[in-house]
C-alpha cells in the first residue's frame, strides 16, 4: 500500500506564531541595510538628503559595513515579538471565523475579505500596543549612531571616541531623559498603520485563495514569495507618509514641540512639500517587499517543521 504524506494541521496558533517569528528574523537579517538607509532618510532634513548609493558609501566610510546594521539586535528582537504576537492573534481570530462558518453551514471556510480585514485589525492593534517601545528604541539606535559618527567627522578638535549606543544604553537614556511615556511616542500613527498589514494580508489571502481555487493545490513557497511581495508593495505604497511621520516622532525629544500626527504631516508638507512625506521610499519599499516576500516563503516551511518538532517532542514525553 502506498504511503501518504500526513496532513499538517492548520489551526496550531503557537506554531503559526513561532513560524512567523522565525520567518521575520530571517527576512529582517537579509534586508536590514535597507531599513537603515530608509530610516535615516526619513528623519533627515531636506538639506541633508543624499542619493541611495551615496548614502551607502557615506555610512560604510564613516562606520564600516557594521554601520548598515546599526540597531539590528533590537530589530531582530522586535520583529520576533511583533510577528509572534501578530500571527498568534491573527490565527486565533481566523480560527474563530472558520469555526463560525462551519456552524453556519457555509460552503467555504476560507476568510472573506471583510473577515480578513477584521482579523488583521485585531492582530495589528494588539501588536502595536505591545511592541511600540521596541521600535522606538530601534529607531533611536539606527539614527543616533549615524549622528555620532557625523559629529565626529565634522569636529575640528581631537576626536574622543564615543561609545556606540547599545539597546540597553539607549533604553536607559530614554527613560532617564524623557520618561516612560517616550516609549509610546508615535503610537497613534502606528495604530493608523495597522491598515498596512490589513491591506497586505487581505490582498495576500484573496490572491492565495484565488490561486488555490484555480490550481487545486496549496501555494508553494515560491508562489507565496511573489504573492507576499505584491501585497506588501500595495500596502506600503499607500501608507508610506504615515511611516515617515512615525519615524520622526520616534526620534523627537522633549526639547522639541510635541506634535500630533496631523500637525506632523502638515509641518513636513510646509517645509519640504509633499515629496517630504516620501523620503526614503525607494529603499523602504524594496526592503518591505523583500521582507514580506521572504517571510511568506519561509513561514509555511517553518510552520510545517515547527508542528513536526512539537509532535516529536510530545511523543517522546508520552513515552517517557
Amino acid at each position: 500500500m502506498a504511503s501518504t504524506k500526513p496532513a499538517i494541521p492548520q489551526n496550531d496558533n503557537v506554531a503559526h506564531a513561532l513560524a512567523g517569528a522565525g520567518g521575520g528574523i530571517l527576512s529582517m537579517v537579509l534586508t536590514y541595510p535597507l531599513i537603515t538607509l530608509s530610516t535615516r532618510a526619513q528623519v533627515e532634513s531636506k538639506r541633508a538628503e543624499t542619493a541611495f548609493l551615496a548614502a551607502v558609501r557615506q555610512i560604510v566610510a564613516r562606520e564600516g559595513v557594521s554601520g548598515l546594521y546599526a540597531g539590528l539586535d533590537s530589530a531582530v528582537f522586535g520583529i520576533s515579538v511583533t510577528n509572534f504576537v501578530y500571527y498568534y492573534w491573527y490565527e486565533w481570530t481566523r480560527g474563530s471565523f472558520e469555526a463560525a462558518a462551519t456552524r453556519a453551514g457555509r460552503a467555504s471556510k476560507k476568510l472573506t475579505a471583510i473577515e480578513a480585514m477584521i482579523a488583521g485589525a485585531i492582530a495589528g492593534s494588539a501588536t502595536v500596543i505591545l511592541t511600540n517601545p521596541i521600535w522606538v528604541i530601534n529607531t533611536r539606535m539606527t539614527t543616533r549612531k549615524g549622528q555620532l559618527e557625523a559629529e565626529q567627522e565634522k569636529s575640528d578638535t581631537a576626536i574622543v571616541e564615543k561609545k556606540r549606543p547599545t539597546t540597553i544604553s539607549t533604553l536607559m537614556a530614554l527613560l532617564r531623559d524623557e520618561g516612560p511615556q517616550a516609549l509610546f511616542r508615535g503610537v497613534v500613527p502606528a495604530l493608523v498603520l495597522v491598515i498596512n498589514p490589513i491591506l497586505q494580508y487581505t490582498l495576500f489571502e484573496q490572491l492565495k485563495n484565488a490561486y488555490e481555487r484555480r490550481r487545486k493545490h496549496n501555494v508553494t513557497p515560491t508562489v507565496a514569495f511573489f504573492l507576499g511581495a505584491i501585497g506588501k508593495l500595495f500596502a506600503t505604497s499607500i501608507t508610506y507618509p504615515y511611516i515617515t511621520v512615525k519615524s520622526q516622532m520616534h526620534v523627537a525629544d522633549d526639547g522639541q514641540k510635541r506634535e500630533g500626527m496631523t500637525e506632523a504631516i502638515r509641518r513636513v508638507i510646509k517645509e519640504e512639500g509633499y515629496a517630504g512625506l516620501y523620503k526614503g521610499i525607494g529603499p523602504k519599499v524594496t526592503q518591505s517587499v523583500l521582507t514580506a516576500a521572504f517571510l511568506f516563503a519561509f513561514k509555511d516551511v517553518l510552520y510545517e517543521q515547527t508542528v513536526k518538532l512539537r509532535g516529536a517532542v510530545a511523543r517522546k514525553a508520552i513515552k517517557a
